[in-house]
């Protein structure tokens, strides 16, 4: 009976071998349409070149010259750059630079995270708090930062000040003060840039698995036990990101000490690139405004490569 079913058995076909793959060649490459592809890439990539890394070729240039954009640029070597590090301010400059990125890390980064949760765990009427979360960043940040400083008005009859009033604070000098200029900074900072991060977060929250909360719900977990057992190392990947560019953005922040204070009172809120701006636009100095944005992008990105090299374990367990 065995050999009848060897016989009767069908023979496993034999597996041909795949074909030698020929040798791509010139001729190979130009047939199958190479030298079309390259002609249709090189425009995008000069303009892309152009526009990307022409300023910043134009940039480490410009700071090796002595110029005012106007007369003829004379190269000076490094003295741009001893000249900006022997700025008595410049001390100062960073300091306040740091400052603002520490309170805004400290106070403001896990704003848009909480408020993501609630919003979250609010399902009814989910897109009224969307669209009320994302309404301070449909404001135009000049006209938002024009109103917040007629809110910090330091007088008693002030919009903060009357409502801290009702319950017997105040009234606070707000941007005259050197101690609360830059919190107060900081807080309109963060009521801008809250809502933004949180539809982020709101997004990522969309990829996480809900049996996940219900499993804690049912362990009896509080809203805050789930956004930390649950919330917070799901989104880590986001979070991370979302740190390094806060990092990079308040490293940078002009707009609102600019408007609000001007980097008074007494350089209590100048900044790094408000220092740039006064030395191009002020002084008219262009060569010690471009070595100090030089060293501003150097900066960043020893920063941003010790960030990642401090985080990628975190990150990736």
């Amino acid at each position: 009976m065995t050999r009848v079913l060897e016989k009767t058995a069908p023979s496993r076909p034999a597996e041909t071998p795949p074909p030698a793959r020929r040798p791509r060649t010139l001729r190979t490459w130009y047939l199958g349409g190479g030298l079309h592809s390259v002609l249709f890439a090189i425009p995008v990539v000069l303009v892309f070149a152009y526009f990307s890394w022409g300023p910043i070729i134009q940039g480490l240039t410009l700071s090796f010259q002595k110029t005012n954009l106007i007369l003829p640029a004379q190269w000076v070597g490094l003295s741009n750059f001893e000249y900006v590090l022997s700025d008595p301010g410049l001390a100062q400059a960073v300091g306040n630079t740091a400052y603002f990125a520490l309170l805004a890390l400290v106070f403001g980064f896990p704003i848009p995270i909480i408020l993501a949760v609630l919003i979250n765990e609010l399902r009814k009427y989910d897109g009224v708090y969307n669209a009320l979360a994302y309404l301070p960043a449909i404001v135009p940040p000049v006209a938002a930062i024009l109103l917040w400083k007629f809110f910090y008005d330091p007088s008693a009859s002030g919009m903060f000040n009357t409502m801290l009033g009702w319950i017997g604070l105040g009234p606070f000098p707000w941007l005259n003060s050197e101690a609360m200029a830059m919190p107060s900074i900081v807080l309109y900072a963060t009521w801008a840039g809250a809502g933004s991060t949180a539809i982020i977060y709101i997004a990522a929250l969309r990829s996480v698995s809900t049996e996940l909360y219900e499993a804690a719900e049912i362990d009896g977990a509080s809203i805050w036990q789930r956004m930390w057992y649950v919330t917070v190392p799901q989104l880590r990947g986001v979070i991370l990101v979302m740190m390094l560019l806060q990092l990079i953005g308040t490293f940078q922040i002009f707009t609102e000490p600019f408007l609000f204070t001007g980097g008074g009172p007494n350089n209590a809120t100048q900044t790094v690139l408000l220092k740039i701006y006064n030395y191009a636009f002020v002084y008219g100095d262009f060569g010690a405004a471009t070595a100090l944005s030089v060293m501003l992008a150097a900066f960043l990105c020893v920063l941003s490569g010790v960030y990642l090299w401090a985080t990628r374990r975190w990150s990736t367990s």
